[in-house]
């Protein structure tokens, strides 16, 4: 059985994202890129799908400073970068295969869905090749690229530290010039996926670190290239001093390493000095982008495990049946557990969508589409978030569905909700991320961003006039549009205040967005009900839909009435109070 829905992303891919327009132009055609997620789903389901139980219980081993993981990992994680996986990430000049990230993402969804601590591995590694695709020097490109694109060499970003996490201002990692253009580097991080393996002939760690005199704060942070390994083999001084073991994702290596321990690591620094965080957020915002993505596919996993018990796990009998001796029913029959299932196909389809969208938008910015870039930066906060936060919820019902079952190990749903609470503090926590949307997305150049995805929404709600969910989507975006122009004026006067609601305002934002995502959807299902005939899989999606206005999109007005009063009872909490 496969984890995900193979014909709910076809039909993601070729209807409501509609591929066909992206790739009229490119050597690629429906052919081909079909074949490309057939060895994606061939690859995910011999190697991946697995191996989900074997390494959630044989988590790597720290082993006289070595990462240690089970032989199948590393077998599956060469073979993922032995089909050309993490090589569709790369452009051609470099290794790679130049790939739309729209079919990049679409064969990342499906690793994902398989097995999200393997996939991870190459997510990184890409992040960290662009970087170098974008900032690096012609020498730098030579010299990693194409190792990375093959999978011989993987990559990491190293940006936390034990002491500051979050707070990038305060981290300590030194820099200091060698003479030759290198740079001696000092430091330790934390919460490094994938910062020790021994799959690959090296790791190359994307640091962040400060080169002494420099400004203070963020502005004095540079990026730098570190690898594990020299040019010659010989070992960087990049130590691993320990293994983070977390609830999920047990099969990703989560590493404390030492750099220049004993004083002879060396980086080279990447593009120009003190400029090295708003690189290292092309990287992050890709990676937001892939942990939404991820986040969605374990959503998906966890329905596609919890709707195939409950075709199959007879218990009860319909309510009114008073004949104890006719036989029991599937589960499926009962009202409570298709309100289960159909809450987790209401999340997770659109995120989906979501995530596919934003992948487009990667591709048409890449194209010198400016209007792609400014909507691609309004909705990744959301694209990373919302994913993580309710599609965690369809994981929670996915449980249940399986009753006490599904809360023991003997099923998988109990461990995609483990994997997939990691999902809300990757690449910047559920609370940054409302910051982020409320405090620098809506505001940039007046708004315009903001005005724009209005613009978006507005004009596919007035093409499905006459709809429930069109009309319900049109009235939460007034209230959301009002509220919005509110909180921003707030912000303005008072950040502090300003930004104590900015997690709730990022779900209502995340939910009046997931309503137009259902409006696109159902959108796509009538073309193609007229094109080829209705079916049970299209009338499935205008149920999911109407549950969702009914059910998610109703909440939008009771969360704005708390954004409009700007409630402060969190922020006049004091602490000693609590």
């Amino acid at each position: 059985m496969r984890a995900y829905d193979r014909d709910d992303l076809m039909f993601q891919l070729w209807e409501v994202a509609e591929l066909a327009s992206l790739i009229e132009d490119s050597d690629l055609d429906r052919a081909a890129v079909m074949g490309i997620l057939d060895t994606a789903d061939q690859i995910a389901g011999d190697h991946f799908l697995p191996l989900g139980r074997l390494l959630d219980e044989e988590e790597p081993r720290f082993e006289n400073g070595r990462a240690i993981i089970p032989e199948p990992a590393v077998a599956a994680i060469r073979a993922h970068a032995a089909a050309g996986f993490i090589a569709s990430g790369f452009e051609p000049a470099h290794g790679g295969m130049g790939l739309p990230e729209i079919v990049h993402q679409a064969a990342a969804y499906v690793f994902s869905a398989s097995n999200i601590s393997l996939a991870g591995y190459g997510l990184l590694t890409v992040g960290a090749g662009r970087l170098i695709q974008s900032f690096g020097t012609e020498a730098q490109k030579r010299r990693y690229l194409e190792p990375m694109a093959e999978g011989r060499f993987f990559g990491t970003m190293c940006l936390s530290e034990p002491q500051a996490g979050s707070s990038l201002s305060d981290i300590t990692t030194r820099a200091e010039p060698v003479g030759d253009g290198t740079y001696r580097i000092t430091g330790r991080k934390m919460w490094i996926s994938g910062g020790e393996q021994e799959v690959t002939d090296n790791i190359v760690h994307m640091v962040l670190a400060k080169i002494p005199g420099g400004p203070p704060g963020v502005k004095g942070i540079s990026l730098f290239i570190v690898p594990k390994r020299r040019a010659d083999g010989a070992p960087n001084d990049v130590t691993l001093a320990g293994l983070n073991h977390k609830m999920g994702y047990r099969g990703t290596t989560n590493c404390a390493l030492n750099f220049g321990e004993a004083g002879t690591c060396i980086g080279e620094l990447l593009g120009e000095p003190h400029k090295g965080l708003s690189y290292m957020f092309q990287m992050m915002n890709e990676a937001r982008i892939g942990v939404g993505m991820g986040a969605t596919a374990l959503g998906q996993a966890g329905y596609q495990a919890s709707l195939a018990y409950a075709r199959e796990r007879p218990q009860g009998r319909a309510v009114g049946a008073k004949d104890p001796t006719t036989p029991q029913v599937p589960i499926i029959a009962h009202s409570d557990v298709r309100r289960l299932l159909l809450a987790q196909k209401a999340a997770v389809e659109p995120a989906l969508a979501l995530s596919l969208y934003c992948a487009r938008l990667v591709d048409l910015h890449a194209r010198g589409d400016a209007g792609a870039g400014q909507l691609l930066d309004m909705l990744t906060p959301i694209a990373k978030s919302w994913p993580s936060e309710f599609c965690l919820e369809a994981n929670k019902h996915a449980i249940q569905v399986l009753g006490g079952a599904g809360y023991t190990r003997d099923y998988p749903v109990e461990r995609y909700y483990r994997d997939n609470r990691l999902n809300h503090i990757h690449e910047g926590t559920h609370g940054i991320q409302g910051m982020d949307l409320l405090g620098r997305k809506v505001m940039i150049d007046g708004g315009a961003g903001f005005r724009a995805l209005m613009a978006v929404i507005r004009a596919d709600i007035a093409a499905a006039q006459g709809s429930d969910l069109a009309a319900r989507l049109a009235a939460a975006l007034d209230r959301v549009e009002a509220v919005t122009a509110q909180l921003a004026a707030g912000v303005m006067r008072d950040p502090d205040r300003g930004l104590a609601n900015a997690t709730l305002y990022l779900d209502a934002m995340g939910h009046v967005v997931m309503g137009w995502m259902w409006l696109r959807l159902t959108r796509a299902a009538t073309r193609v009900a007229a094109r080829d005939g209705d079916s049970a899989f299209l009338r499935g999606k205008h149920q999911a839909a109407r549950y969702f206005v009914a059910r998610e999109v109703s909440r939008v007005d009771g969360w704005c009435d708390v954004l409009a009063a700007n409630d402060q009872s969190a922020f006049d909490m004091e602490t000693e109070w609590f």
